[in-house]
């Protein structure tokens, strides 16, 4: 099993920053990548941004620029860096954490974007 705690999140202006957090526990030597998914009101959840224990990563379209995910150490650390943040990225930001069985996520943590 893999736990994981997100913080970080809150409200913040368009145009501001916010920088999220990730630690994961339990079974991590099992974890090959990490990264984070959102869900705004009334859509499915989708994904932000990835990044695997290579140290490879991958970004949805519409944070590319904006956002940057990175691994701390040790490596069972994850952050989201969000700049330039916009209204449309309001929504519940949840960490994951992938393994060759299964997917544990996080609780889940709320970014608020004010226009």
């Amino acid at each position: 099993q893999v736990q994981l705690v997100e913080s970080g999140g809150g409200l913040v202006q368009a145009g501001g920053s916010l920088r999220l957090s990730c630690t994961a526990s339990g079974s991590i030597s099992a974890v090959n990548a990490m990264g984070w998914y959102r869900q705004a009101p009334g859509k499915q959840r989708e994904l932000v941004a990835g990044i695997t224990s290579s140290g490879s990563t991958n970004y949805a379209d519409s944070v590319k620029g904006r956002f940057t995910i990175s691994r701390g150490n040790p490596k069972n650390l994850v952050y989201l860096q969000m700049n330039s943040l916009k209204p449309e990225d309001t929504a519940v930001y949840y960490c994951y954490a992938r393994t060759t069985s299964f997917v544990a996520w996080g609780q889940g943590t709320q970014v608020t974007v004010s226009s």
